[in-house]
């Protein structure tokens, strides 16, 4: 879109011509100044600050320029907009052409810029005339919405950019976070390869919202108002607009110098920001949001095709638009609100007659589709009449009440489908219930769980602590709301998982089905932290509990409980019997009543560990396409974390990768992450150490030391693991083994089942580790352990390889590297196959260097394949030994794929996943018609002719046949 001239933004507040103070961002101010500190030494970069639409990019725009100012800097501000079209490179151009003081020569620019045929020495002079001006001091240059510039635009940026980084130049750009053009996704990959500084911004804290509250309205904010600021979710401008309405339209009373809502929760109302977002679609693009709008929920194109009476693909255009305004952002395959309070405008902009008939269309809808939204003053549907305002006020809080009851019965039917819409619904009754009343405690148990689902575990906890520090909360409420903090801290904090729900078990006269589920949370909590005889004697009590109060919900958690305990007893047979009962209950039942994470991801984690990585692996795909659909997007995260681990031992280091930075989430508000501990945190180190990236070793070395001083034992012994690794790839065998001392000597009831290993397959590398650092005792350990889980478990092939491999390199023993070599053979696990291959073709090396080759070679290819650089570089070292030079593969091709380029590869490992070309597209930060080309030229180099045939060739390959 070539839409580009200079804006001058108005920041919310600045109508009447004072500016607000900046809240809430002194980290970001405090980073920008030492950007400009850098500026004055003469150093200077890029910096990329990024967000969505109305975090206050531009405002942290206009802060730095005036900071700059103050110093003597000279300032070029540029922005694009999307609703002019003018001619390529306007926006830089007007930045450094116009304002109080331009560049040098600003006329012969100008002349330039618009002679056909000059733009090469338009470049050219632009880069003499900014190297000129910063001889004569620094300069910084914004640039503002990255996103709606041209191409022309973006090349000239990234060209000056790299041209003139030695000289005092300091480069400020903004651009909208998610989405963006593959012209802008190309250019920020480029800036960040070349070391831009990156400043994202997220949304408010509850003190900055407090104090924004307060510049606005004039007074401190009473909890009821700050409940409605809340709503904006730490967004400034829908903060802003949003209590300005509520203050010009006098419903907000300020008393003793606190602001107070004159009467109960304010209606949906038009946010202007908004508004004038929906006022630019076009008919269709309107006309589509409006019934999204309706739906409440988020909705599939075909469902919103059926109720406009269209075709799906006569909406293509439209659903494009209404992404790019940002008034909708894709789930899946769904269609969502990127925020509540844009729905609410879109609602309100209808008018009621509209509104009633896309509410009306909407209820139409077939079974399992979601309710009409209602309103948060009355409950009843948009256009309905609203209570009269000469209500008495006795017959206020029975109305809420009664709305409340309505509000928390749709939250109930929606949890299980629709997690978003039923929390908002779930957070109107407590809106409506009194601090005193007796029910209060119950509505925040049953919130939290659902904020937690989509992905507001911050404020859950939030919910939940000021709920225990009410006064006069019975122990049965309080027993409800620490069910559900335990919950929450599941995947942050196994340790606080624990606390909770034993304080909750501990109370007096709770019900016996409450008493029962905090038993089973309490036994899953300690399963999940490694203290596994602990977990046993609580799952027993457990038990009793549950079935007295015939909790089927309760029951499919303790057996989750006891499949963990057969498993870490090393009978897999029976942890699969159990692991399979467990996920069959949690499905009859639906996830919304799972007290754990969902049972299916603990059979996947199950089958990988064992080397059922296939199996795993269409678990893990096919609970992150159910989960994305519902808007769950705590359980996609913990499902993408799983599917990191099943890609990583299956030798897909790539996209191991790609799928933990994917579910990482940068500086997590409530702390780093048991379960991205254990999961992510580990994947990254390992792919680091297999792809020799040692600033992310370094990294995450930090990581494991954090991890060592965890109150989890299981945290601790992956810490320990990581470390261990990390200093055997740096040649000290010693210090590894000297980092795993406390996961050897722990107590043998709760040491990991594989002596401090975190998978069978880490066998023989803990093996060949402790005979490089000469202790023979611990080698004979592991491989004792190995054999006896693979006797254990005759059934499992892969089982028996590792107990071989680890039996072989200890005995120094050819006849028994070969036998795991051959084991090994129709195994998914590529980096185990390829490891017992070359240490085979190792031992071979010393007296029969000609059938050593064979073995190497296999095992170069499996590590090529698997984009292992480190594993790479060391078996062609001993191929050279041996006077064998094989050349380095093409770096656009893969190994497993000869045929393809290395964007053909990326596109069809996506799509055989499942994923469609847009997500593919997304993915890639592709358009989908350039996923769509690699797709057809895949296809006919493939031979194939179907996607279903594409699944089943790469599942072929990548096992290694």
């Amino acid at each position: 879109m070539s839409v580009n001239r200079v804006t001058t933004r108005a920041v919310p507040g600045e109508g009447d011509g004072l500016r607000p103070p900046l809240r809430g961002r002194d980290a970001e101010l405090a980073f920008i100044e030492a950007r400009l500190d850098a500026l004055d030494r003469g150093e200077g970069g890029i910096v990329r600050v990024e967000g969505p639409v109305g975090i206050g990019r531009s405002r942290i725009l206009a802060e730095a320029a005036a900071a700059a100012r103050r110093r003597g800097t000279r300032v070029f501000e540029g922005a694009a907009d999307p609703d002019a079209r003018v001619a390529p490179l306007g926006p830089l151009l007007e930045g450094l052409l116009s304002g109080e003081e331009p560049l040098p020569g600003a006329v012969r620019l100008r002349d330039l810029a618009t002679t056909p045929g000059r733009r090469f020495w338009l470049l050219q002079e632009l880069g003499d005339r900014l190297r000129e001006t910063a001889r004569n001091g620094p300069l910084l240059v914004v640039l503002d919405d990255l996103q709606w510039c041209d191409d022309l635009t973006l090349l000239t940026f990234n060209t000056l950019a790299a041209g003139l980084s030695s000289h005092a130049i300091l480069w400020l750009l903004a651009v909208r976070g998610g989405s963006v053009p593959s012209g802008v996704r190309t250019t920020l990959d480029r800036i960040r390869r070349a070391g831009a500084h990156e400043l994202a911004l997220g949304p408010l804290d509850d003190r900055a919202t407090a104090r924004i509250t307060e510049d606005v309205l004039g007074a401190a904010p009473a909890p009821d108002v700050l409940r409605v600021a809340r709503r904006a979710e730490g967004i400034p401008q829908l903060l802003v607009e949003l209590l300005g309405s509520l203050r010009d339209g006098a419903e907000v009373t300020i008393e003793g110098g606190t602001a107070r809502l004159s009467a109960g929760p304010p209606a949906p109302r038009e946010l202007p920001s908004v508004a004038r977002r929906l006022d630019r679609l076009s008919d269709g693009a309107r006309e589509l949001v409006r019934a999204a709008a309706a739906v409440g929920g988020p909705v599939t194109v075909a469902l919103l095709a059926e109720r406009l009476g269209r075709s799906s693909a006569a909406l293509i255009t439209a659903v494009r638009e209404s992404l790019d305004a940002d008034l909708l952002s894709e789930s899946g395959d769904r269609l969502a609100f990127r925020h509540d309070l844009i729905r609410e405008t879109v609602e309100a902009a209808a008018g009621p007659g509209e509104a009633t008939e896309a509410g009306t269309e909407a209820r139409t809808t077939g079974p399992g589709q979601v309710p009409e939204a209602r309103t948060a003053g009355t409950g009843d549907p948009p256009g309905a009449d609203r209570p009269h305002t000469d209500a008495t006020e006795a017959d206020r809080p029975r109305t809420d009440a009664t709305e409340a009851d309505r509000l928390r019965t749709d939250a109930a039917e929606l949890a299980a489908t629709a997690p978003g819409p039923a929390a908002e619904r779930s957070l109107r009754a407590l809106e409506l219930t009194p601090a005193d009343a007796p029910e209060r405690a119950r509505i925040i148990a049953e919130t939290i769980p659902l904020l937690w689902q989509t992905g507001q575990a911050v404020r859950a906890r939030e919910l939940g602590v000021s709920a225990l520090a009410t006064d006069g909360l019975g122990p049965g409420d309080e027993a409800r709301v620490r069910l559900a903090l335990a919950r929450l801290a599941v995947p942050f904090d196994f340790s606080e998982a624990v606390r909770q729900a034993r304080a909750g078990a501990a109370l007096p006269g709770i019900p016996v089905d409450v008493r029962g589920r905090l038993l089973a949370m309490l036994a899953a909590g300690l399963s999940m932290a490694g203290e596994h005889a602990k977990a046993e004697r609580a799952a027993a009590e457990a038990w009793e509990t549950a079935a007295a109060a015939g909790d089927r919900s309760a029951e499919a958690t303790l057996t989750t409980v006891r499949s963990a305990v057969s498993f870490h007893r090393m009978d897999l047979t029976e942890a699969f019997r159990q692991a399979e009962r467990a996920a069959a209950l949690a499905d009859a039942l639906g996830v919304s009543t799972s007290l754990w994470v969902p049972e299916a991801l603990w059979h996947a984690l199950l089958s990988h560990t064992t080397g059922r990585s296939a199996e795993a692996l269409a678990a893990a795909d096919d609970g992150i396409r159910v989960t994305r659909e519902q808007g769950r997007t705590a359980a996609t995260r913990m499902w993408l974390m799983t599917r990191s681990r099943i890609l990583l031992e299956a030798g897909r280091l790539a996209e191991a990768r790609a799928d933990a930075e994917a579910a990482s989430t940068p500086a997590d508000p409530l702390g780093p992450g048991n379960l991205a501990d254990v999961t992510l945190r580990y994947v990254m180190m390992r792919v680091a150490l297999h792809t020799d990236d040692r600033p992310t070793a370094r990294a995450y070395a930090a990581e494991a030391r954090r991890m060592r001083s965890d109150a989890a034992p299981v945290v601790r012994h992956f810490g320990s693991w990581m470390l261990a690794l990390k200093a055997d790839s740096e040649g000290r065998p010693d210090r590894a083994m000297a980092e795993l001392d406390e996961v050897m000597t722990s107590p043998a009831a709760d040491r990991p089942a594989y002596a401090g290993l975190v998978d069978p397959a880490d066998a023989p590398v803990l093996v060949r580790l402790a005979l490089r650092a000469g202790a023979h005792e611990r080698a004979a350990q592991a491989v004792a352990l190995a054999e006896r889980r693979a006797a254990l478990n005759p059934d499992l092939t892969f089982l028996a390889a590792t107990a071989a491999h680890a039996r072989g390199l200890l005995d120094n023993d050819l006849a028994t590297l070969l036998d795991a070599v051959r084991r090994y053979e129709d195994c998914p696990r590529v980096l185990a196959r390829a490891s017992a291959l070359e240490d085979a073709g190792a031992k071979l090396a010393v007296t029969r260097g000609s059938e050593a080759v064979p073995h190497l070679d296999k095992a170069l290819t499996l590590y090529a394949r698997a984009g292992a650089e480190r594993d790479v570089a060391r078996v062609r070292r001993r191929l050279r030994a041996l006077g064998v030079r094989r050349r380095p593969r093409s770096p656009g091709r893969s190994g497993a794929w000869p045929e393809l380029t290395a964007a053909e590869t990326r596109v069809v490992r996506l799509v055989a996943r499942g994923l469609t070309n847009r997500e593919a597209a997304d993915h890639l930060a592709l358009s989908p018609h350039t996923v769509s080309a690699h797709l057809r030229r895949a296809f006919t180099k493939l031979d194939v002719t179907s996607r279903g045939e594409l699944t089943r060739l790469v599942r072929h390959r990548d096992s290694g046949e």
